[in-house]
């Protein structure tokens, strides 16, 4: 296997946490994932992954070199990608689906520079934060975000960032400013469960210390459009991905809480129909995510890596 390739297994590796896993993506035997990942340290001269029962543990090389090469993948998909478009004119139509609050805050806003760029395509995209069928809905691509279970599809890593705990300032000057994970228990929470009914726990972690909390609150909601609207009301204090409420934080209208602790990232894919590559048109559109600024931002500051 050739560096790229050995490249796109580690990315895989680190991505997925499993050497089983990358052999199913990648259509491989285990034994060959991990003789690639052995061959990559023996020529790099050092350990670029942890090996435990948890999983696998990118080390402080490994992050470092999984950021570069994960940047030369997409750039060398990208230069792909503008080669298709060269042999292939990008008109038609484009069927996209994406969760609802991370499309209007981070995707719409920037379409005029990408329908500029593609004057002959035109964009369907669907709204909605329920995981779809791509085949019986005709979906091209599909953004996503959290683990995605095994399926028939191609699943793509895109980008990720930190889970925060935000809150109003007036919020927090009534209720007090919690000091630590355990004080979230007597705070009043506004819990986002897109299935409600579902307990839901937060793991949170301070260097080799870890609190699970168990969320309870006053105001459950089934969408992230109304968990963002309960928070900013001033109901209670919210626990979100940093892309929920990006604007909020840059303006103060919100606040960040335990920024000394971390909690699990939130991963962005990118899922796209099994048995063929992806088309001229998904390869471009795909480019246009992997770098919008938001995403790029969140790939550099989250506390999560």
């Amino acid at each position: 296997m050739d560096r790229l390739g050995a490249m796109e297994v580690f990315v895989l590796a680190v991505e997925t946490g499993s050497f089983s896993a990358v052999a199913r993506r990648l259509g491989l035997g285990q034994p060959a994932v991990s003789k690639q990942i052995a061959q990559l340290e023996a020529r790099l001269g050092g350990a670029l992954l942890l090996r435990s029962t948890r999983g696998l543990t990118p080390t402080e090389a490994g992050e470092a070199y999984y950021l570069n090469a994960k940047r030369i993948l997409v750039e060398v998909e990208e230069a792909e990608a503008q080669v298709g478009q060269c042999r292939t004119a990008l008109t038609g139509r484009l069927r996209i689906s994406a969760p609802v609050t991370f499309a209007r805050l981070h995707l719409i806003p920037h379409l005029p520079a990408f329908m500029a760029a593609h004057p002959e395509l035109e964009l369907e995209i669907l709204l909605d934060d329920d995981n779809l069928d791509l085949i019986a809905a005709g979906i091209d691509v599909a953004l996503r975000l959290g683990p995605q279970p095994d399926s028939a599809l191609v699943a793509r890593h895109l980008a990720h960032c930190a889970r925060v705990v935000v809150g109003t300032p007036a919020c927090l000057a009534a209720a007090g400013r919690p000091q630590s994970p355990g004080d979230l228990q007597g705070q009043a929470l506004v819990i986002y469960s897109p299935r409600p009914g579902l307990g839901h726990s937060w793991s949170f972690s301070r260097g080799d210390e870890r609190v699970d909390i168990a969320a309870r609150g006053r105001i459950m909601v089934s969408a992230a459009e109304g968990m963002r609207a309960a928070v900013l009301a001033g109901i209670g204090l919210g626990i979100s991905s940093e892309w929920m409420f990006a604007p909020e934080l840059a303006s103060g209208e919100v606040v960040r809480l335990l920024p000394e602790w971390q909690l699990p990232r939130l991963d962005l894919w990118a899922l796209l129909p099994a048995g063929r590559g992806p088309s001229a048109k998904a390869s471009a559109w795909l480019a246009f995510v992997s770098g919008l600024p938001g995403l790029q931002a969140a790939r550099t500051h989250s506390p999560a890596e």
